[in-house]
């Protein structure tokens, strides 16, 4: 039997999802940039931090955790499985080339869940093959956002296409903004990924409130 944590996190991804990473940020501290998007309505914060010292990241990832729990929210850390289990994380995200998911299980806690990235329908099935218990796609948009800009932008309709052969939630990530965004939730995103969209922007919490609106415009 499945854990019920595992099982109701997994449905709790949804609606807007925002990556802050310290070099992302335009230099702000990524606590405060998480709780702003928090405020305004983000539904999972995800922390990925390729730079600093891991207690340094260990110490942003509980004050985040504290924050998403505050917030009703998720919390998730990108590939460092020790990270996510001492932070006490909602999940854990891992790419192609980062730990296979069963062995990332193996570091974390029954409750906790892990999403993977995907760059099409083939990877999207092995992952949940794998038993990822959400599939981000992408990029679906053109981005230069963390060094994704090598990137053959996949459209809008590879989130249908996926959403037809897979049963997990489904999370649409690269190039989305404010401008394109309804596009995507049409598309039938389970959850919309965002980086620049938000962390980048001058008022983030406003930022985030108006993706949010969008999204929850396109779902009626």
């Amino acid at each position: 039997m499945e854990n019920m944590d595992r099982m109701r996190r997994r449905e709790m991804v949804s609606g807007l999802y925002v990556i802050v990473d310290p070099e992302a940020t335009r230099g702000r501290d990524v606590v405060e940039v998480a709780d702003a998007a928090l405020r305004g309505g983000t539904s999972v914060i995800q922390l990925r931090d390729k730079t600093r010292d891991k207690g340094e990241a260990l110490v942003a990832a509980r004050a985040i955790k504290a924050l998403c729990d505050e917030h009703d929210a998720l919390f998730i850390v990108n590939d460092d499985a020790d990270i996510a289990l001492l932070s006490e994380a909602h999940g854990l995200h891992v790419g192609q080339t980062d730990l296979p998911v069963a062995e990332a299980r193996r570091v974390l806690t029954a409750g906790q869940i892990v999403g993977r990235s995907n760059n099409g329908i083939a990877e999207a099935l092995e992952s949940e093959g794998q038993g990822a218990d959400y599939l981000a796609v992408g990029a679906i948009y053109a981005t230069s956002t963390m060094g994704k800009s090598g990137r053959t932008a996949l459209g809008p309709g590879m989130i249908r296409q996926v959403k037809q052969a897979v049963s997990a939630p489904v999370v649409a990530i690269g190039g989305i903004n404010a401008a394109n965004i309804a596009e995507v939730a049409r598309a039938g995103a389970d959850c919309v990924c965002v980086v620049s969209a938000v962390t980048y922007a001058d008022d983030v919490e406003g930022a985030a409130r108006g993706l949010v609106g969008i999204i929850n415009d396109e779902r009626g």
